[in-house]
């Protein structure tokens, strides 16, 4: 029995073989002339120029990203100046988009006139929520065109009530003696030396057309005020009873809502403000990500993704490689990823499982109806140099449509009908589907005793439909099915017609 089912087992495959020169060989291209329409997913990436003048996926440039405790992001990149997080919105606006920029593809520039970039917090948002503030960080990158007294990268100023009276408060950076002053007026709560105005000032002076990187961090838990530049701590105040740590702490406190000014009185370029609620409780994770955020480096050592979307084949398909014209100059890498599968409406992120793939190398053991492509992009250790994709090309494998038979007759009875065929004319047939219904080409018939339209009847010649209504016309048509994979189905063959009734 065993040495049978052996021998069946050969000959099956050797029957495959006897017509794999049927199989129909296919390509589909991502990128080249086509473009990347097809990509929808693209994390730090980005299009440039590749071979022949196509568009080829680049890196993006290491843009700051928003994170969970991200209150207001203006990165500038795409000519716009709007927030990323969607909680401020524009009142008025004097700014100019520039591609000088040290984070991204965008900078502001500001020439100096009055009003800025205006913005409205909505409720709940830091310079817009009456109340405790919490810990925050504010920072920014600078480029000045002029170091002069009086202007102003950014402002903030309100009131509050104390006790029954009104005192206002001011958050604001300007330029004193080339340097930058930061000044808290009235913000931190129980503060009442130098008429409760805090001063930060910056040690070094500022070089015009150079970026730096500016911050300035509160944190309630010690009660620690920060001022670094570039990463150094340039001053350093305790918000205490004491002035140091250790002693009760002078929390700050937001009063009425009011507008925020983002260079009002400025020459020169800014990118990336931010304002970060929560500092000090921020995870590793996050933290990290704000590190990596404020590294210059012109792609991020994270490097990009991206993914396309499901490609619709035939059912059956095989996927045989993957072909991708590059560009990976030393120390860059292009990771290629596909996956495929016969439903995509149940795909996630990590099902079905993303398969490695070497570019040019044959692939084994994916078939499917979907198939989707990934790759990962990295830039070297200076983060100065992008590897890029100019075209992939997926080759595959469809599995022969087995053809119709090519006469079909028809004979009615009490209520049912009997159909004849000859059978398909090539040897991919492995059985036969039956097509009915009420009206000529709509085969959607659900009469039938035997089921609905179409019935798999199995590699016979012959079938007799029943439960049918005598006097009422159908219409037939036979379909065959690949004995490779029985999802594959023919042609139609020729419309037959019958009307059931008692002879």
């Amino acid at each position: 029995m065993n040495y049978i089912r052996k021998i069946s087992f050969y000959l099956f495959f050797i029957s495959l073989f006897a017509f794999a020169e049927q199989f129909y060989a296919e390509t589909y291209l991502l990128g080249g002339k086509k473009g990347w329409s097809d990509v929808n997913v693209r994390n730090g990436i980005t299009t440039g120029t590749g071979r022949y003048g196509n568009e080829s996926l680049v890196l993006d440039t290491n843009s700051r990203k928003k994170n969970p405790y991200t209150d207001l992001l203006l990165d500038f990149e795409n000519g716009g100046f709007s927030d990323t997080t969607g909680n401020y919105t524009i009142v008025e606006n004097t700014l100019f988009s520039s591609k000088k920029a040290v984070m991204g593809k965008g900078a502001a520039l500001s020439r100096g006139k009055s009003g800025g970039l205006v913005l409205s917090g909505t409720p709940g948002s830091f310079f817009s929520t009456e109340g405790p503030a919490g810990s925050f960080m504010i920072d920014f990158w600078l480029c000045p065109s002029i170091v002069e007294n009086g202007e102003i990268i950014f402002s903030w100023r309100s009131s509050r009530n104390i006790a029954g009276k009104i005192v206002y408060q001011l958050i604001t950076a300007s330029f004193y003696q080339d340097k930058i002053m930061c000044v808290f007026s009235n913000i931190f709560d129980g503060y009442t030396e130098d008429s409760g105005d805090v001063y930060l000032i910056g040690s070094r002076k500022l070089i015009p057309e150079k970026w730096s990187h500016h911050s300035i961090c509160f944190t309630e838990d010690d009660g620690m005020l920060l001022y670094k530049v570039d990463g150094e701590v340039e001053d350093i105040q305790f918000m205490t009873e004491t002035g140091h740590e250790g002693s009760s702490i002078f929390p700050a406190y937001i009063g009425t809502s009011a507008y925020v000014s983002i260079c009002p009185k400025y020459t020169g370029l800014i990118d990336d403000f931010s304002v970060t609620r929560s500092y000090v409780n921020i995870d590793a994770e996050v933290d990290a990500e704000i590190a990596e955020a404020l590294n210059p480096k012109r792609y991020g050592s994270s490097g990009g993704h991206f993914e396309s979307v499901p490609i619709l084949t035939k059912p059956g398909t095989i996927m045989n490689s993957l072909k991708a014209e590059t560009d990976i100059p030393p120390q860059t890498e292009i990771h290629f990823y596909i996956r495929g599968g016969d439903n995509y409406f149940n795909w996630t992120q990590d099902y079905p499982e993303w398969i490695p793939v070497k570019n040019g190398e044959k692939i084994t053991g994916l078939t499917g109806l979907y198939f989707q492509v990934a790759a990962d992009l990295f830039p070297d250790g200076t983060g100065s140099v992008t590897p890029s994709v100019s075209e992939i090309q997926l080759d595959y494998t469809v599995l022969p449509e087995p053809q119709p038979p090519y006469k079909v007759s028809v004979q009615k009875g009490d209520g049912s009908v009997t159909l004849s065929w000859s059978y398909s004319t090539d040897d991919t047939a492995g059985g036969y589907y039956i097509y009915y219904g009420t009206r000529p080409g709509e085969y959607l018939g659900r009469y039938a005793a035997e089921g609905n339209s179409p019935i798999d009847v199995g590699n016979t010649t012959s079938y007799t439909i029943t439960g049918l209504k005598n006097g009422t016309i159908y219409y037939f048509a036979v379909a065959a099915w690949s004995k490779v994979d029985s999802r594959i189905r023919g042609p139609l063959s020729k419309e037959v017609y019958a009307r059931p009734g008692v002879k």
